[in-house]
């Protein structure tokens, strides 16, 4: 099974200590990330969506093995990059890669850019010489930059200027899988357009596996091929993206759907109508019992607040973690 994915997780876990608030007082567990298990084939893109704080970038960051897991497994092309030591991990590091959030704390503001894009291939001894300059100049032509500014620094670009010179970092080394950890939230509405659709004509050219992680709907959907929500550490659904737009099945989802804006407001639902996620996502440290969502959950009944769900294929290819999953059609009737 596992040689038809080139990525499959399972039941990974990463965990943190957190110290007390004084010698009296005992570390408590902070679950990052539960129990959370997808398979990725090759050229394929999961979108994971959900609010700050739900683990989305851990996830990201523990799959790279930036962080290490507290447990599971990570099998990339059928090998468990969890159980590897440092030296063995080396070897699949070319062809894992990571897109950062911020644009300019990600490049080292001291380095041109085209040390920068060149640091990865010198690190693994791929190129030299002409053959690197050349490989340099062909990576700024593929992400759209002028190679004139080779020379130049990260502070002389714009924000979108910046996330395609670490596109291009990320690309040098010809990797399989990228993760995407939220490349265009810290851009302006035209340029983030502008770097999914380059995203996209990335992935077709070199076909590339994306992870795209992403606070929101809208971008997960111009670029996923399937989509994962998650929610205080957990993955609450996932299906096709296609399926996931016709029939969100789980009330989180249902919420973060309700809190796209609409352009027109003449299409806007009244504010009573509207399924408006009230409160703020739960400590996670001290987790409500039964289903961590029950609490801010306009369908909630008994048994949410007591037995916890776990993510099972309800629909052919649609798994949901909800005790009454629903469907839009049914989203106006509450228990």
């Amino acid at each position: 099974m596992a040689e038809e994915y080139l990525l499959e997780i399972r039941h990974l876990d990463k965990f943190f200590t957190v110290k007390g608030g004084g010698p009296w007082k005992k570390p408590e567990i902070l679950r990052a990330v539960s129990d959370v298990s997808f398979c990725l084939k090759e050229g394929e893109t999961l979108g994971i969506v959900g609010e700050s704080g739900c683990g989305k970038s851990t996830l990201g960051n523990t799959i790279i093995r930036l962080l290490e897991p507290t447990s599971g497994e990570i099998l990339f092309q059928g090998k468990d990059l969890a159980k590897m030591k440092k030296r063995e991990l080396a070897k699949y590091r070319p062809d894992m890669q990571m897109i950062f959030q911020d644009p300019y704390s990600s490049l080292n503001p001291r380095m041109r850019v085209f040390d920068i894009i060149a640091e990865p291939l010198r690190t693994h001894h791929v190129l030299a010489g002409e053959d690197l300059r050349k490989r340099v100049l062909e990576l700024m032509t593929v992400v759209g930059l002028d190679v004139s500014y080779a020379s130049r620094y990260p502070h002389e670009f714009s924000g979108g200027q910046r996330q395609r010179i670490g596109i291009a970092r990320a690309l040098a080394l010809r990797p399989k899988l990228i993760i995407c950890d939220e490349p265009v939230s810290a851009l302006d509405v035209s340029i983030q357009a502008q770097i999914l659709n380059l995203l996209r004509q990335l992935q077709e050219k070199f076909h590339l596996t994306y992870i795209f992680i992403a606070h929101g709907l809208p971008s997960v959907r111009h670029i996923s091929s399937k989509i994962a929500v998650m929610y205080l550490g957990k993955m609450v659904e996932m299906t096709s993206r296609d399926q996931l737009f016709a029939a969100p099945m789980h009330p989180y989802t249902l919420g973060l759907f309700e809190a796209i804006p609409i352009p027109d407001p003449s299409f806007r639902k009244p504010e009573e109508d509207r399924e408006i996620l009230q409160g703020d996502i739960p400590n996670a440290l001290h987790p409500p019992s039964g289903c961590y969502f029950h609490p801010r959950c306009p369908y909630a009944r008994e048994e949410c607040r007591t037995r916890e769900p776990v993510l099972e294929e309800k629909q052919p290819g649609h798994f949901v973690a909800c005790h009454y999953p629903i469907s839009i059609k049914e989203s106006d009737k509450k228990a």
